[in-house]
């Protein structure tokens, strides 16, 4: 990758005052809830190695609610948007009434989803109930949809999940694919069968070694296949720019420094935003941040601790990058933009595991 234009180095000079500007007031506004650790499928990729039958129980929703007494206590709740997220949320028998209450308590909130156990008439009780936006994943055509989550007929599922929330009354809706080796040649047809479906939010992102992706070469794309990628996703960007009809937006995930991508391929620059915007409560009540992050970088747990106490007092990992600047990191040109990726690139010693620029170079 060629260095940096002089576009792209004013944006970025503009995003870096954006951020430590975030950095210092650290406002949450996403909170996310690992309601479950079970799932319907067994995704090759899954970064938590969920199973039907999890040896963690489902968190009691009374014990999340007394999160939001504290969230409540000391922000605005309408400011802060609640993501149930497992596992796969739709394991939970009583996820509506959770919902509910997450919306009485006046809690925006929203669902990521495998849409496999999501019927239309499903779907129309949880808007009812208070949800706002959703994410479905699909990872290919049926053929390879159905390879990447190991289960016959999760595409057939998804698909319908897909096209009832494309018609329906949610205030936001989007898919989101995992690119890999196998279905990296299938991402026009894809984009094709998501415009066929009604949908306008594409998000795309690459698989990184963790959970049971770290095992699978195969889910991982090549240096080539990785800037196909970004280019890909740049020109369907320029095709929904000219005419939304019968295009879609597509962008890719919220990892990694792009180099002269950024700008390109999103609608905002590389900022990790683990533990500056972005707060979880995990099955077990560990206290963290972005749910992606499997590697222990937990700062507390409700169980022992006030949620917002540890949210404003603790968190100096994911404030403060300057703990990553060693090996590759050390003399990379482009730290100040980077800060060393994103939090749930680290492994537990604090090592990088995958650098996107580095892929781009």
């Amino acid at each position: 990758m060629e260095s940096l234009d002089i576009r792209r180095r004013l944006g970025l000079r503009i995003s870096e005052k954006l951020r430590e500007e975030a950095i210092r007031e650290h406002p949450l506004q996403q909170l996310f809830w690992e309601c479950t650790l079970r799932c319907n499928l067994h995704c090759r990729h899954c970064g938590s190695d969920c199973k039907s039958v999890s040896d963690i129980k489902d968190m009691p929703y009374r014990d999340f609610a007394k999160v939001l007494d504290s969230v409540a206590a000391k922000t605005d709740p309408h400011k802060v948007f609640i993501i149930f997220t497992g596992g796969e949320p739709l394991m939970r028998p009583d996820l509506e009434a959770c919902i509910a209450d997450v919306y009485r308590r006046g809690f925006p909130s929203g669902m990521v989803t495998n849409g496999y156990a999501l019927t239309p008439a499903k779907l129309q009780r949880l808007i009812a109930a208070g949800l706002h936006t959703m994410t479905i994943s699909l990872d290919g055509l049926e053929e390879t949809h159905d390879w990447m989550r190991q289960v016959k007929g999760s595409f057939k599922r998804a698909e319908t999940a897909i096209r009832a929330a494309a018609a329906s009354r949610l205030s936001a809706f989007d898919v989101v694919t995992c690119v890999n080796q196998r279905n990296y040649g299938q991402l026009p047809e894809i984009k094709r069968f998501l415009i066929d479906c009604g949908v306008k939010e594409w998000r795309l992102f690459s698989v990184f070694p963790v959970g049971r992706a770290a095992e699978d070469p195969e889910l991982r794309l090549t240096k080539e296949q990785y800037t196909g990628l970004m280019e890909f996703i740049r020109t369907c960007r320029k095709e929904f720019a000219k005419n939304h009809e019968g295009a879609i937006k597509a962008s890719f995930g919220c990892e990694g420094f792009l180099g002269n991508y950024e700008g390109d391929v999103r609608d905002h620059f590389f900022f990790c935003q683990a533990g500056i915007f972005v707060g979880s409560v995990m099955v077990d009540g560990s206290i963290s941040a972005c749910t992606s992050i499997r590697s222990d970088y937990v700062q507390g747990n409700i169980y022992r601790d006030d949620f917002m106490d540890v949210w404003e007092n603790r968190f100096e990992k994911y404030r403060d990058h300057s703990w990553m600047r060693t090996g590759k990191c050390a003399e990379c040109k482009v730290w100040k933009h980077c800060l060393g990726n994103g939090m749930h690139l680290r492994d537990s010693g604090g090592n990088l595991l995958f650098c996107n620029y580095e892929m781009l170079r």
